[in-house]
């Protein structure tokens, strides 16, 4: 149990120090590596000079000491930074084309009998790709089409909902009509109904009343 635990924390360690990596160089000498990277790519980058010290007898921070940072595109030589830093500083840019990236790192001695021994130590993190402002726009154009045509679409459902509300306004006024003149139509029944029942007794009052003198 305590040697997979001591194998799983030195796993640990190596994954989390992965892309930092340490080198040596002297003055007037350039190393470089090459980083694949697609288009649109954000890099960066912290590196550490220390400069060896005689009198110390180890790697010390130099002041004076310089960095030159230079990142060219492979095969076309096209230099996309090349900056001079301090001794302990960072550096970011941006791939235009995809392929080979050449990132190399020299000192700025430049006297050829300069003894200088550096110990670099240097980290690079490939970053995400930059958004694609072309496909953002269609997407946003696509999502205001939906919007549109959803907008469209509830204003087609509002206007019938009120055309069903006058439709409905319409039928209501026609059977309150219709009631009304059932109405009126029954009490003209009755009305003939009372009319024709008073003329039949008055003219049957009067059959028996000439009945009566004979």
């Amino acid at each position: 149990m305590r040697l997979a635990l001591c194998s799983f924390f030195a796993l640990a360690y190596f994954a989390a120090y992965v892309h930092a990596l340490h080198f040596y160089l002297d003055a007037n000498q350039k190393r470089c590596f090459i980083e694949e990277l697609p288009t649109d790519t954000v890099v960066e980058g912290h590196y550490r000079a220390l400069e060896w010290s005689e009198q110390q007898q180890t790697y010390v921070e130099d002041p004076e000491l310089g960095i030159v940072v230079e990142v060219q595109e492979e095969p076309s030589g096209h230099v996309v930074v090349k900056t001079t830093g301090p001794g302990d500083g960072r550096f970011t840019f941006t791939s235009h084309e995809a392929g080979d990236h050449s990132i190399c790192l020299s000192t700025n001695h430049t006297s050829w009998f300069s003894h200088t021994h550096i110990r670099m130590y240097l980290d690079i993190v490939v970053g995400t790709t930059k958004a694609d402002v072309e496909h953002d726009r269609s997407h946003v154009s696509e999502l205001a089409s939906k919007v549109r045509d959803l907008n469209q679409k509830l204003e087609d459902i509002r206007r019938e909902q009120q055309y069903q509300r006058e439709r409905e306004a319409d039928y209501r006024d026609l059977s309150e009509a219709t009631n009304s003149r059932a109405v009126w139509y029954s009490i003209g029944q009755i009305v003939i109904l009372l009319a024709t029942c008073v003329w039949q007794l008055r003219h049957l009052k009067r059959f028996f009343e000439d009945r009566k003198m004979r």
